[in-house]
């Protein structure tokens, strides 16, 4: 059964519920580290867009006692939205166009929750924060299965061999054939499948979910917006009171759970954890189906914080000295106060208030004080974190997307990489006096990741590059509503970019020399090339062979003089 009351997202209220940290006093520091980290579960939720990733979210908030009222993500016009969403324009267009983070506490763990886009505009940053978690939730749309998006999130999450739970949605609705669903996952997305949950009916007579594992109906209230404390649970699949409540589904029922317990391979925690096979749920996000299972099987399932490669060598999560990176920088997140606020996972230590630390990129100390965790865009204050929370610094500009902090080893933990756009812009401002208003915003947004920006060496104009046409309709939004700054944004005549490398000096002086009209550096400023066409960059390349033309460059990572 559900615990009762509300739950909490600051973690420092963990070690007063009496959780093994709270024996601290009798246990060392060291001990208590490992307890505190092997309670935190950190993960990811991916998708396809509308697949229901958002609802999911929100129902998973509801249940684990995070929120008492589950937002609408489709009712634009309704004053509630999901926490998940917090701004302006996700609220407007009812879809998430950036990541967020909610932290709270369930069954004696402290779940760290991050929910990403699911626009496939927005892939970038989907890709970083699959870097800072431990495992993933993956949302199938029951009706359509698996489509392109899911393939290429699955794609980035195999190559940390991230585990990965499947949670078919939508079974509500007129849906495949939940073995034909299987199957798909299986063949497509090259990952062996073992069913937890089945669906009792589909569509209009979609009745619930039966636990495979536990052999049991867990019988909740459909649809409701707050969390039902009293659920009925029914206990085998030959049970009666089954038979009374769902007549006509339970012959087919039974007919596939005799079918999948001879025939379908049981669940293997190992195979799980090395990402090589997927527990499925069925169930529907929307009417609160199977989310209460997604939730037991994350504590049970999920792995606690794991060994991270920081550069020289793995660093463990219990380790004593603290250690993280940034994956995220977010400006105005309280439009008020024009914050700007970097996401940083912790790898190893605790964090205390106001510690200092080193900051591996710039060389230098820095203090972390007034350190937040997150409900979406709410926060409080942090006293203690520890390996796998995710905690936000206020981040005046010294802090960008794949830095590194620690308590003085040189360390470089490794990032998700930038990709060269396929789609440019060159951005001016209607009034010629909000310039440096336009130039300031371009730049926290190009740090944040939410664009690329260029600045073209002759003539100093400034670039947008996308991966995709809402990206700039999104940056264009934010400008105006939260720089108060109107743009035009005009085609750029440009078809991708490059970044550069040279072997010398001299190689870089003449290159530039001779193709100073295709240059631009980027916000860490990091020489580009420009290309107008693809057969330009083929001519430049073969032109000039010592130079390297690089199509992806690692967050935080700044090419000295364009050297790699």
């Amino acid at each position: 059964m559900l615990p009762k009351g509300p739950g909490t997202y600051n973690c420092a209220l963990a070690r007063s519920r009496g959780h093994p940290a709270a024996t601290m006093a009798q246990s060392t520091p060291q001990d208590a580290l490992a307890e505190d980290v092997g309670r935190r579960r950190t993960f990811g939720i991916i998708s396809h867009p509308d697949a229901g990733k958002t609802t999911l979210t929100e129902k998973l908030l509801l249940y684990g006692g995070a929120i008492q009222l589950a937002g609408t993500v489709k009712a634009r016009k309704s004053a509630r939205h999901a926490t998940s969403d917090w701004m302006e324009v996700e609220k407007q267009r009812g879809i998430s166009v950036t990541s967020s983070v909610m932290q709270f506490d369930y069954a004696g763990h402290t779940i760290n929750l991050l929910d990403t886009p699911g626009h496939q505009d927005f892939s970038e940053d989907t890709y970083r924060v699959l870097t800072a978690v431990d495992a993933a939730v993956m949302v199938i749309d029951a009706a359509k299965g698996v489509e392109a998006q899911t393939i290429k999130l699955l794609e980035v999450c195999r190559l940390r061999d991230t585990p990965i739970i499947t949670f078919i949605n939508k079974m509500d609705r007129e849906v495949r054939e939940p073995l034909s669903l299987i199957e798909e996952i299986e063949s497509v997305l090259s990952i062996d499948c073992a069913p937890i949950t089945w669906p009792i009916g589909m569509g209009k007579a979609f009745r619930g979910v039966f636990d495979l594992r536990r052999d049991r109906l867990v019988r909740f209230t459909g649809g409701e917006e707050r969390r039902s404390e009293d659920a009925e649970v029914i206990e085998g699949i030959d049970n009666p009171r089954l038979t009374a409540l769902f007549p006509d589904e339970m012959p087919a029922l039974r007919n596939d759970v005799d079918l999948l317990r001879s025939a379908s391979a049981p669940f293997d925690l190992p195979a799980f954890l090395a990402g090589k096979q997927s527990p499925v749920f069925f169930g529907s996000g929307i009417n609160n189906f199977g989310v209460q299972e997604i939730l037991a099987a994350l504590i049970e399932w999920a792995p606690p914080p794991q060994p991270r490669d920081g550069g020289p060598r793995m660093v463990e999560p219990t380790e004593k000295p603290f250690t993280g990176f940034v994956f995220k920088i977010q400006a105005n997140m309280d439009p008020r106060h024009r914050d700007r606020i970097a996401f940083f996972r912790v790898c190893s230590g605790r964090y205390t208030p106001a510690m200092k630390v080193q900051h591996q990129r710039m060389g230098r100390e820095m203090k972390l004080g007034n350190v937040m965790t997150f409900m979406a865009n709410e926060r409080v204050q942090s006293e203690d974190a520890v390996a796998g929370d995710i905690i936000g610094i206020h981040n005046h500009g010294q802090l960008q997307i794949g830095d590194t902090l620690t308590e003085g080893e040189a360390l470089g933990f490794k990032g998700i990489p930038y990709f060269a756009p396929e789609m440019f812009r060159v951005a001016r401002p209607r009034d010629p006096f909000k310039a440096k208003q336009l130039q300031k915003g371009l730049q926290e947004l190009g740090e944040e990741g939410a664009i690329q920006v260029f600045e073209s060496v002759i003539g100093n104009n400034l670039l947008l590059g996308a991966v995709g046409q809402l990206q700039f309709e999104v940056v264009a939004a934010r400008l105006a509503a939260e720089y108060k700054v109107d743009a035009l944004y005009d085609e750029a005549g440009i078809a991708t970019a490059r970044w550069l490398t040279y072997p010398d000096e001299k190689v870089r002086r003449d290159f530039e020399r001779d193709r100073a009209a295709s240059l631009a550096t980027d916000v860490d400023g990091n020489p580009v090339y420009l290309a107008p066409n693809r057969f330009n960059l083929q001519v430049a390349m073969e032109r000039w062979p010592q130079v390297g033309f690089h199509a992806t460059r690692e967050h935080g990572q700044r090419m000295a003089h364009g050297r790699a």
